[in-house]
C-alpha cells in the first residue's frame, strides 16, 4: 500500500520530456484549486538512489511552486525510467 510522504519541493528533479509537457495556465488554475480545496492527490515521485524523480505530477508540483509550498505530499513509486 502506497504511504503518502512529504518531500521538498526543490529536491524533486523533472526530467526534461517532461517539462515539455507544461501549460502555464494549467497550473494557475490548479493553484487557484488548491488554494480554495487543497491538494486532492498526492504526486508520484520515484527514488534512484540520489534524489526524487517525478513519474506523475508535474502541473500539482508547479501549482505548488507557484503558491510558495516547500513540501509536497508525494507517493514514493517503483517507476521505470522514462
Amino acid at each position: 500500500m502506497l504511504r503518502v510522504q512529504k518531500v521538498k519541493v526543490d529536491d524533486i528533479y523533472v526530467p526534461t520530456a517532461r517539462r515539455k509537457t507544461l501549460h502555464p495556465e494549467t497550473v494557475r488554475h490548479l493553484a487557484e484549486d488548491i488554494l480554495e480545496n487543497g491538494m486532492k492527490m498526492p504526486i508520484q515521485v520515484r527514488h534512484d538512489g540520489k534524489r526524487h524523480v517525478l513519474v506523475e505530477g508535474l502541473h500539482r508540483l508547479e501549482a505548488a511552486k507557484w503558491l510558495g509550498e516547500e513540501t509536497i505530499d508525494a507517493y514514493l513509486v517503483q517507476a521505470r525510467k522514462h
